[in-house]
Parts: structure tokens; C-alpha cells; sequence
């Protein structure tokens, strides 16, 4: 009995061409996993928020060592608190809230009560340094807002050594020092106070010529006016030098002896 051999099959040729699909008018959107950055593994970046099924993912999850359910009622109050408020980070931002815009004008009353500059032409050999604002909410210790605090700070970094300053250095106070105080109190049974200065750069008066430029939400009468610094500002080079040198001169007149194992 005779058999046909098997008749050999013929490929076609595969075309190689690049087929155009028509585009659609949605974008195309990306099927990948998204993660968090490994870097941001260690931190609750949302307290208020936080998921604790998402720590399974993670092999050492920080809430093996650290947890909020331990606090006490007032301390994760006062967390969340923290957490659930939003500082603004630009004067356009806070300039949408009454609040801000508040605290701006008291910071802008008390550094022109303080005389910390007067409006003036700019020199033609001198650069105006920037400003900022600076934002920031200050607590009570049940989490509720206290106030609203909006601070004027230099751009220091933008200063030209010899120019805008010369010396910078300012004395610190030693940790030893800070330590042998309070076991004195403890030993003497001393009552201790501790008071803060108020916009305690500001009391420093400057002894270089530093021009900056007129602060945002300050009203002039002329746009081609300059600030010149006449005390100095929080940011500059020189600002804790000078008020080291205003409040140890303050004690000095008052009978106090500057150390000599810690100055």
C-alpha cells in the first residue's frame, strides 16, 4: 500500500511593517505599580490618616516600635493636631487667609516700631538682599492653635563677605555648662524661670551698610525704594553676633562677669 509523502507547507512571510493605531482622545495612562519611596518607610507621614493594614507590606514596619495607641488621650490629640494643620510655604499662599495675613501685619508693625530699617534709593554700588516670610503655627499643649506666627527673615546666603559683613562668630553656650546649671538648681532647690525675648535679633543695631528689598504685603510710595537695614534681621550673616554683643554688653552694665571657661 503506496503512501504520499507529507506535502512540505509554505510560510507566508510575515510582514514586518509597523501597523498605526488610531489614537484615542484619552491619554494613555501608565499600568504600573505605584510605591512610596523606600526613604519615607521610617516616618508617619500622615498621622491623622494612618493605615495600619499598609505596614504588612513593609518588612520592618516602624509601628513594631512605635505605636499611638499608647498615648494618652491629650498626647495623640496633640499629635494629630500637628499633623491635620497645613503651614503655608509662599506669601501668595498665606496671603488667602485672614489669619496670615494678620500675623504679617503685626511682624510688619513691630519690626517699623523697632526702626529696624528706613526706605531709601538704592546706592548704585549696592545689591538689595531678598526676604521671605516664614510660617508657622504655634501649639498649646491640649493641640489647640495658639497663634499664628509669620516671621521676616533675610536671605542671608545671597550676603558678599567684606561687603554686607565681616565677623559672624557668636558665642554659645557649652552643653556642660547648661547641665551644671540645672543639677546646681536641683542640688539648692532653686526656683528656675525661663523667659523668652521677644524678636530678639531685632535688638542688635548693625554695624555694616545692608539693603534689602522691600518685604512682600509692605505698601511704598515709590517702587524704586529699598529697605536699609539699621538693625539686623533674622537671616543675615551677622544677626547672632549682634545680639550677643547687645545682651552681653546689657549684662555687663548691670554688674555681671563674663567667664572666662565659657564665655
Amino acid at each position: 500500500m503506496e503512501t504520499t509523502p507529507p506535502q512540505p507547507t509554505i510560510q507566508e512571510p510575515k510582514d514586518h511593517t509597523h501597523t498605526v493605531k488610531s489614537t484615542s482622545s484619552q491619554p494613555r495612562r501608565s499600568t504600573r505599580m505605584k510605591h512610596a519611596p523606600t526613604y519615607l518607610q521610617d516616618y508617619h507621614r500622615d498621622l491623622s490618616s494612618h493605615n495600619a493594614s499598609a505596614s504588612t507590606i513593609i518588612r520592618y514596619p516602624l509601628s513594631l516600635v512605635l505605636s499611638y495607641s499608647r498615648l494618652s488621650p491629650t498626647h495623640k490629640h496633640f499629635i494629630m493636631s500637628i499633623s491635620s494643620t497645613v503651614e503655608p510655604s509662599s506669601y501668595a499662599e498665606a496671603s488667602q487667609h485672614d489669619c496670615w495675613i494678620k500675623a504679617m501685619k503685626a511682624e510688619l508693625q513691630a519690626l517699623q516700631s523697632s526702626d529696624t530699617w528706613r526706605l531709601t534709593p538704592l546706592p548704585p554700588h549696592k545689591t538689595a538682599i531678598g526676604c521671605r516670610w516664614i510660617y508657622k503655627i504655634k501649639h498649646r499643649a491640649d493641640g489647640s492653635i495658639e497663634r499664628y506666627k509669620a516671621r521676616l527673615v533675610a536671605k542671608g546666603y545671597t550676603q558678599m563677605e567684606g561687603l554686607d559683613y565681616l565677623d559672624t562668630f557668636s558665642p554659645v553656650a557649652k552643653l556642660t555648662t547648661v547641665r551644671l546649671f540645672l543639677a546646681l538648681v536641683a542640688l539648692n532647690q532653686w526656683h528656675l524661670r525661663q523667659l523668652d525675648v521677644n524678636n530678639a535679633f531685632l535688638r542688635g543695631e548693625l554695624d555694616e551698610e545692608v539693603y534689602m528689598q522691600v518685604p512682600p504685603g509692605l505698601s511704598v510710595p515709590n517702587s524704586q525704594l529699598v529697605c536699609r537695614l539699621q538693625r539686623s534681621l533674622y537671616g543675615l550673616k551677622q544677626a547672632s553676633r549682634q545680639w550677643f554683643t547687645k545682651l552681653s554688653g546689657l549684662l555687663t552694665s548691670h554688674g555681671f562677669q563674663q567667664s572666662h571657661s565659657d564665655h
